[in-house]
């Protein structure tokens, strides 16, 4: 989930056309998840092949990352390794809760409630190991470059990107900013059209872009002292903060005393966790530079025999989209030779 930042981030809106020729390091678990809950049927089940396999993943990860190529974006994926010993008691409780979601999404379907389903659907998403080398095969059929994170994803994407491998950052978590990142944008794997929960109501989502060098410069603040904001809210690694203290608390909090340090030390806030390693897990994550980034042709016969003759997805559906690939990187190459001869 991340930590609740929106009441003090302000993200500037942009178009797929500015983040052209430019690479991406996206957070691939945080998009796997927003495939399986968007993709979905009327009753929240989801996509499935005909021996029952879940394929809402692949269908997102294939189409969105088509549609991405085709506004000149290089998308590099991101994995999550073995999660940090801090983070161990949050990714337990979010199987609690999803767990609960799957109880609650089977009542509200035996009682008629399709619109209650499909959100408890939602709520009930699981990524399986078999799920992830699933989208990582693909990645592979496609020629779209993938990065095996030691621990968290959104940790070694930022390094990717303050290494200058990548642009930005991609994903829906702030976190992105407290590791480091220069630029996140957000809405990659969810932009269009889509339905407010609960809701007859439609939006366009657009993709927006945080740069982490103009958002610490418009609050006055450092990065480390933007890690300690997000500590005192709360964080994956200490989920709920400290009591009673909201962003805007917070930042007001931080700006004043400096650090979480002098607040204690001061005696203005009580701390019953080790903040001081939560601060280091954001400011020297566990990352690799074993990662190799390389785009290559797509291996077409091998995409068509996967998606088609192994999960049942559309022959002609997918035919057409990897035209859109070819026709992606034939622009590309175009555009290269223009340049050179220029």
């Amino acid at each position: 989930m991340g930590v609740a930042l929106t009441d003090l981030v302000e993200a500037e809106e942009i178009e797929f056309e500015a983040l052209m020729k430019k690479r991406v390091a996206i957070d691939a678990m945080n998009a796997l998840y927003q495939f399986l809950a968007i993709i979905r049927q009327p009753t929240g089940e989801p996509l499935m092949d005909s021996k029952g396999r879940i394929t809402s993943h692949l269908s997102g990860l294939f189409y969105r990352t088509v549609n991405l190529l085709e506004y000149g974006l290089q998308p590099i994926y991101v994995f999550d390794g073995k999660p940090p010993e801090l983070k161990l008691r949050v990714v337990e409780e979010r199987k609690k809760t999803r767990e609960e979601a799957a109880k609650k999404w089977k009542k509200a379907l035996e009682e008629g409630k399709l619109d209650e389903a499909r959100l408890y659907a939602q709520q009930a998403s699981r990524i399986t190991d078999e799920m992830i080398e699933q989208a990582k095969k693909l990645l592979d059929y496609m020629g779209i470059p993938y990065v095996q994170a030691p621990s968290e994803g959104e940790a070694q994407a930022a390094y990717i990107a303050m290494k200058g491998d990548a642009y930005a950052t991609g994903s829906q978590d702030y976190d992105s900013l407290l590791f480091g990142s220069p630029r996140l944008v957000r809405n990659l794997t969810i932009s269009g059209r889509r339905k407010l929960p609960r809701k007859d109501v439609y939006v366009e989502i657009k993709p927006e872009i945080i740069v982490l060098e103009k958002f610490l410069k418009k609050l006055n603040i450092t990065r480390e002292q933007l890690v300690d904001i997000a500590i005192l809210i709360g964080t994956d690694y200490n989920p709920g903060g400290v009591e009673g203290v909201g962003p805007k608390r917070a930042y007001e909090l931080i700006r004043k005393h400096k650090s979480i340090d002098n607040l204690v030390k001061r005696g203005v806030i009580k701390i019953d966790f080790d903040y001081e390693r939560i601060r280091e897990l954001f400011l020297n994550p566990e990352v690799t530079d074993n990662y190799r980034i390389e785009f290559r042709e797509p291996d077409k016969d091998r995409i068509i025999e996967f998606m088609c003759g192994e999960h049942d997805f559309s022959e002609e559906r997918i035919k057409k989209a990897l035209e859109k690939i070819i026709k992606a990187r034939e622009a590309k190459k175009q555009a290269s030779l223009d340049a050179w001869f220029k």
